[in-house]
């Protein structure tokens, strides 16, 4: 039944273009802002899901920055460590050349005095960030937050007991051949400590590397997650995009036919 009251099919074109044109606008939208999922009027359990994630992927960045400031200060105490051993083993040398008669114990003894000065300005010296890590009067250890529950993901490195193992001021001084064994007997002790204490560091600085490598993986795969769920599919998008355009066009042209069909009407009361 038509009536001059009542346009049914206009009423149902324009329905059908207002709801097309709400889906272009949509989709518009995602393909400028690059968001399927920008506010939680979109979905509002993806947007809760991503934004928890969002804030992970945020502490994440925290941590790897704790972990690369408390890598550098051990890396700073492995390299005075290894220093140390360099030193002590050149000291060992001078200790063993020592054991000799016919040699100036006063001239080695004052080598040996020299690197052991030496190997006291490295320790004092190893301090990164006001820590140090090879001086246990100044830093007994370091804790370093390595995941986002700092009261269970915390890796702690302990310093060098450089007070009691790599003092220096004990060695007995060379005068002759029985002092130079002692001494040589001392710093083959305070070597062994010092490798010690340079493999201690060197496994505390792979523990730290290895754990920054995985923090920046775990991050990198939230961030895809996040990116999974909220992000725009350009090339879906893209083909929505032009079948969305061609309905318009369709339902446009659907309303104009039916806003003419009452002028038919007329034609029957000629």
């Amino acid at each position: 039944m038509s009536s001059i009251l009542t346009n049914n099919g206009a009423m149902v074109a324009l329905q059908t273009l207002q709801s097309v044109n709400n889906s272009l606008d949509d989709t518009q939208s995602q393909i400028s802002t690059g968001k399927r999922i920008g506010s939680a009027k979109d979905n509002a359990a993806v947007w809760a899901i991503s934004k928890t994630m969002d804030s992970d992927i945020s502490g994440y960045k925290s941590v790897q920055e704790s972990l690369g400031v408390g890598e550098a200060t051990v890396a700073v105490a492995l390299s005075g460590a290894e220093q140390i051993v360099e030193t002590l083993t050149e000291m060992k040398q001078l200790a063993i050349s020592a054991n000799s008669e016919n040699v100036d114990h006063a001239k080695i003894q004052d080598s040996i005095a020299k690197k052991a000065a030496q190997i006291e300005s490295i320790i004092d010296s190893a301090e990164f960030n006001g820590a140090n890590l090879l001086d246990d009067a100044v830093t007994t250890e370091l804790t370093v937050l390595g995941g986002l529950d700092p009261s269970a993901d915390t890796i702690t490195v302990t310093s060098i007991a450089s007070g009691s193992d790599l003092d220096t001021s004990g060695i007995t001084s060379i005068t002759d051949v029985a002092t130079a064994s002692t001494a040589l007997t001392e710093i083959e002790t305070m070597l062994g400590n010092a490798i010690d204490a340079a493999a201690q560091l060197g496994a505390d600085s792979n523990r730290l590397s290895d754990q920054g490598m995985f923090v920046s993986k775990l991050s990198d795969s939230l961030t895809m997650g996040v990116s999974t769920m909220t992000d725009t599919n350009m090339e879906e998008s893209s083909a929505r995009l032009k079948a969305l355009q061609t309905q318009q066009q369709l339902a446009v042209q659907s309303l104009s036919i039916a806003n003419q069909a009452p002028q038919t009407l007329m034609q029957l009361f000629r």
